[in-house]
């Protein structure tokens, strides 16, 4: 079964995002191959929020990959070469999921995050901790009134030069 992977860049006080959405404090580490990292995947999930972000259809994804956005607001027929997923985005999920391919990463969005961490539909949590402090933003998890946590388990970490920790995270979910 395909995975879904959480890969996200966050500052050292938990924000994956500015207040006003910016990311010009990501630091572009040159030893960090992004091109290994986006052959992992061959779809790109994310919210409407952050698919504006990126510059809508302009800036999603890669070249031969899908995009899948869940929004209840965007319109199919004006986005004909990426996927809107405007109800019950745990079953379409779990239905790519089963399908073959490679991973898919989980791009950007808090508040899909929680949705589908919630859902038991992350399989994997990537932060790059930036070395910086925001004071405020968007963050990794958004608050929401709620006794549920999530156990995750260290599958590997590096530091690099530019001070920059990469953290991979496996969930582990208690049975049910």
């Amino acid at each position: 079964m395909r995975r879904v992977r959480y890969a996200v860049a966050m500052s050292l006080d938990g924000y994956i995002a500015g207040a006003n959405g910016e990311a010009d404090w990501i630091i572009m580490d040159p030893d960090i191959d992004f091109r290994v990292l986006f052959d992992q995947f061959d779809t790109f999930l994310m919210g409407r929020r952050t698919f504006e972000a990126i510059g809508g259809a302009r800036g999603s994804g890669q070249q031969g990959a899908q995009t899948i956005v869940f929004s209840r607001t965007l319109r199919q027929e004006d986005y004909p070469n990426i996927t809107i997923v405007s109800e019950n985005p745990e079953r379409a999920l779990a239905d790519l999921r089963s399908k073959p391919g490679k991973d898919i990463w989980l791009f950007g969005g808090g508040e899909l995050f929680r949705s589908l961490l919630e859902a038991r539909l992350v399989d994997g949590v990537e932060v790059a901790v930036i070395p910086v402090l925001l004071g405020e933003g968007i963050p990794l998890l958004p608050p929401k009134p709620s006794t549920e946590r999530f156990k995750l388990t260290l599958v590997s970490s590096r530091t690099y030069e530019t001070g920059i920790v990469s953290l991979e995270y496996a969930v582990e979910y208690e049975q049910a």
